[in-house]
């Protein structure tokens, strides 16, 4: 237990801006509990979500645009950007329209492309978009599906990590990637499995994230034939876009669900 705890404050101070001014242990066991807690630090960032927009559109004089910025900016925020910054690079090696070697030089170069700025606007454009629209039609469910999200998106980020192979005999993704196995991620199940506890307390919830969950599962494999056939593997950046692009297909499925089966 105390792994998993030094592992989840390991992944504070590597994807969020929340300061942990501690020393952490580096070495495998620690990183493998890192990577058993990434669902946790996914359902830490949801729940933060879910709070701030429910004390913003119940507790606060802030019409729905206001309410709806204020989240999409904690988004960005809370995570200090570095998955963004993933999505951006990967990007630039995507559009660079070259080999696989190439591509993972383009992605090294600290300099961003025009690609990589052009793809962070559609995509945090596209966010806002979903979160306000959101805003006009939510009801309870929506804030347990926003919690969601993020717990997701993680997840997909772990499985990522587990089940293709390193682009790269260095960097962060390969660091993580030689601490754990496939079989340390039961934990996974354990968090998706409480989740949906909470789920069946409420109208409705379990089968709306019931369809979250089957298209995280779609994404997931999409994003593992991509990863292998445009850059070779995984790197820390293309888990980091893997997140940003979960999340955001994700923010567009509970987009629609409001329209077509919440309404």
């Amino acid at each position: 237990m105390r792994k998993l705890l030094r592992g989840f404050l390991i992944n504070l101070q590597f994807f969020t801006a929340i300061p942990v001014h501690l020393e952490l242990p580096m070495d495998k066991p620690h990183l493998k509990s890192a990577v058993q807690a990434f669902p946790l630090l996914g359902l830490l960032q949801g729940g933060i979500y879910s709070g701030i927009f429910y004390l913003l559109l119940e507790y606060t004089p802030f019409s729905n645009l206001a309410a709806a910025f204020l989240l999409w900016l904690m988004s960005i925020l809370l995570t200090g950007g570095i998955h963004l910054d993933g999505w951006m690079d990967a990007s630039d090696g995507y559009f660079s329209y070259k080999d696989q070697p190439k591509r993972l030089e383009v992605m090294n170069d600290p300099r961003t492309g025009a690609f990589g700025v052009i793809s962070v606007i559609v995509l945090l454009s596209s966010r806002f978009l979903f979160i306000y629209e959101i805003t006009v039609h939510v009801q309870v469910e929506s804030y347990l599906m926003i919690a969601a999200i993020p717990l997701l998106s993680k997840s997909v980020m772990g499985l990522l990590l587990l089940t293709v192979k390193s682009a790269k005999k260095e960097g962060l993704g390969a660091l993580f990637q030689s601490a754990a196995t496939l079989k340390d991620l039961w934990t996974y199940i354990v968090y998706i499995i409480g989740f949906i506890a909470v789920m069946l307390l409420f109208d409705n919830a379990f089968n709306y994230f019931s369809i979250l969950l089957v298209t995280t599962f779609v994404i997931l494999l999409i994003f593992r034939r991509k990863a292998m056939k445009w850059f070779g593997g995984i790197t820390g950046d293309i888990l980091g876009a893997a997140v940003e692009g979960t999340e955001l297909f994700l923010w567009m499925t509970l987009w629609l669900l409001h329209y077509f089966v919440m309404a």
